[in-house]
């Protein structure tokens, strides 16, 4: 569903009718809510928030998932090396330059 301009409110006029914007947003639309001519908050269902909120959970999910995936094939080609031996050969070359 797009937003029409029907759906961007001054502030003042949203204050003045809360209780109508909320029985519209509770059937479906989505309100943006400017200040100073510019937009400011949006109104939405709590029950598409929380939607919203659980899609971004789950992106975050497959984004770990994918990091991972890409982590363990780099142990299997040999592109990494342990830390234990990279921060003793970051010392040596600190000790040989100092």
């Amino acid at each position: 569903m797009g937003i029409t301009s029907g759906d961007v409110i001054s502030l003042s006029q949203a204050r003045a009718n809360l209780s109508e914007l909320a029985d519209q947003v509770k059937g479906g639309a989505e309100k943006i809510i400017t200040k100073n001519g510019e937009s400011y908050v949006a109104i939405i269902d709590a029950q598409r928030l929380d939607y919203y909120h659980q899609l971004e959970r789950e992106r975050i999910h497959l984004l770990l998932i994918d990091d991972a995936s890409k982590g363990l094939a780099d142990v299997a080609t040999g592109k990494v090396k342990d830390a234990q031996s990279t921060l003793a050969a970051i010392k040596r070359r600190r000790s040989a330059a100092g």
